[in-house]
């Protein structure tokens, strides 16, 4: 079914409101991330705290340069369900980034010692992400009570996408809470050095990536996921590249360094494997 056909049929269309709050986002993670991918050795000065390891830097910085394509393109979608991948993920990693910085504020650039523009960058940020978690929340609850219903689904994903998308959701949501809810213990899990804070960020993204595999799993849509897809193979390049950049910093001999290149690898094939068996354009 054509999107045309679709909302003919009475299908739930995406709301302006949820429309405009994506290309908001996508726009706020386009500025997060140029800060953090290019200045990635420069964070005391052009970013909302310090972050020691270009590294983690660049590691974040890929997560929200990704983000763009994820929310523009959702937000270009004229059907609620084939733009919904997006916001559960969204609005969890907002909210766990709203908790992480109030409970390392202490170390944000808040101060009249730290430059003035690193001082507005870490007001802005708390704006942000005291504002968007809320707005995300009341705009999908008023999406899911729009009227109409939800297309049904044609393209169920084969076999071998679908268990890597429930392989990855069970790794990525095991490992991002448990960075996030006790990282001083979970540090060692990660392939390079992590402080609390980072290790509560880095968490906060993984996690939010495991919500997304989930969704995508639990949809089995070829189109539902289309957004997605793009998506991960946007992460799974970017963090190749940040690798890349700092390939001296990972231990190579390492199982953990081995492992995380494994999962980037399996996160572009699966995105890649989605967008290669997309059915028709819409």
């Amino acid at each position: 079914m054509s999107q045309a056909e679709a909302l003919e049929a009475g299908i739930r269309e995406l709301s302006g409101g949820m429309r405009r709050l994506l290309w908001i986002a996508g726009f706020l993670v386009l500025l997060a991330g140029s800060t953090l991918f290019i200045f990635t050795e420069q964070t005391e000065s052009f970013f909302a705290w310090t972050i020691d390891l270009p590294l983690t830097a660049a590691f974040l910085g890929a997560g929200y340069w990704s983000s763009v394509a994820f929310e523009w393109l959702a937000a270009r979608e004229r059907v609620w369900v084939y733009a919904r991948i997006a916001v559960p993920s969204v609005f969890v990693f907002t909210a766990l980034t709203l908790i992480a910085t109030l409970i390392h504020l202490e170390l944000f650039h808040l101060g009249s010692s730290f430059p003035f523009q690193a001082q507005a960058i870490a007001w802005a940020w708390i704006a942000i992400y005291a504002g968007v978690p809320v707005a995300m929340a009341w705009l999908w609850v008023t999406q899911s009570r729009a009227q109409g219903s939800d297309p049904a689904k044609t393209a169920p994903l084969p076999g071998a996408i679908r268990t890597m998308l429930v392989i990855h959701a069970l790794v990525m949501l095991a490992l991002g809470a448990y960075l996030f809810l006790l990282p001083e213990r979970a540090l060692s899990l990660w392939p390079w050095a992590l402080t609390p804070l980072t290790g509560r960020a880095v968490g906060a993204w993984v996690f939010s990536v495991g919500i997304t595999a989930a969704q995508a799993a639990w949809e089995n849509d070829l189109e539902r996921m289309r957004v997605a897809a793009f998506g991960y193979v946007g992460l799974g390049v970017l963090q190749l590249l940040a690798l890349a950049r700092y390939l001296q910093v990972p231990d190579w001999t390492d199982v953990r360094a081995l492992v995380y290149l494994g999962v980037l690898l399996s996160m572009i094939a699966t995105g890649a494997a989605t967008l290669a068996r997309r059915p028709g354009a819409r």
